[in-house]
């Protein structure tokens, strides 16, 4: 079974740093333009050299600007395991993921029924990619737990609201204790400061899943060394 993307995150938690995986998002719909001309490939490289453990990259297009040409573009360009985040539909869409070079993939409880979610972890790990089951409520979490999944996340927004609630990482403060005890666990969206990763990180996640915050920052890396708790050594 495929399971670099989590072992990158133990590894580096093992290492004494909070995992923080930077999202390449180029659109928001409440933030709007997130990469403001800048080269994807260049942040990852950067980030890559100061110890990012992993990708994920979105590919919807229609409200998050996404492409698996992106995608594409990401995994070829590091060793770094790499997440597809997307509505992922069907066997086709998991296919595409693993020959576009995705280590993992993004399954979101709230996309699907119980029994399509199931379905569809099975044929990811049958095509070597690991599952990142999304959750966003302790039902979803009892989903999780009946997988048996070994990586799961928390999404401190509704992702079917596209990002226009309010959320934040309380949710992650009281859904994590209802994780399923043996999996990864990353808090997604809304981690904004340095004090919202302290609180996700304390609440049980493992990891935390950065995007707008880093690529809205006056200097990413010294924001990224900040939120990953880079011990002083350059901050």
């Amino acid at each position: 079974m495929n399971t670099k993307f989590s072992e990158a995150i133990v590894t580096r938690k093992e290492m004494g740093y909070i995992p923080v995986i930077p999202d390449l998002k180029k659109y928001s719909p409440g933030e709007g333009d997130l990469f403001r001309g800048r080269d994807p490939i260049e942040v990852v490289r950067k980030l890559a050299a100061e110890g990012a453990p992993a990708f994920s990259v979105v590919t919807e297009p229609e409200n998050f600007g996404g492409s698996l040409q992106l995608l594409k573009r990401v995994a070829a360009e590091t060793r770094l395991p790499v997440l597809r985040k997307d509505f992922i539909h069907n066997t086709d869409d998991l296919r595409i993921t693993k020959e576009c070079g995705a280590e993992a993939v993004l399954l979101i409880c709230a996309a699907h029924t119980l029994a399509d979610l199931t379905r569809l972890y099975e044929e990811a790990l049958r095509l070597e990619l690991e599952p990142l089951v999304e959750t966003h409520s302790c039902e979803d979490l009892q989903w999780a737990g009946k997988m048996k999944a070994k990586l799961v996340g928390i999404n401190n927004r509704n992702i079917l609201e596209l990002e226009r609630d309010n959320g934040d990482v309380s949710t992650t403060e009281l859904l994590a204790a209802h994780a399923p005890p043996e999996a990864v666990l990353i808090s997604e969206s809304a981690i904004r400061t340095p004090e919202d990763v302290e609180v996700a990180i304390k609440a049980g996640a493992d990891a935390v899943l950065v995007g707008t915050a880093l690529w809205q920052a006056e200097d990413m890396l010294k924001c990224y060394w900040k939120f990953s708790g880079g011990r002083g050594n350059r901050v």
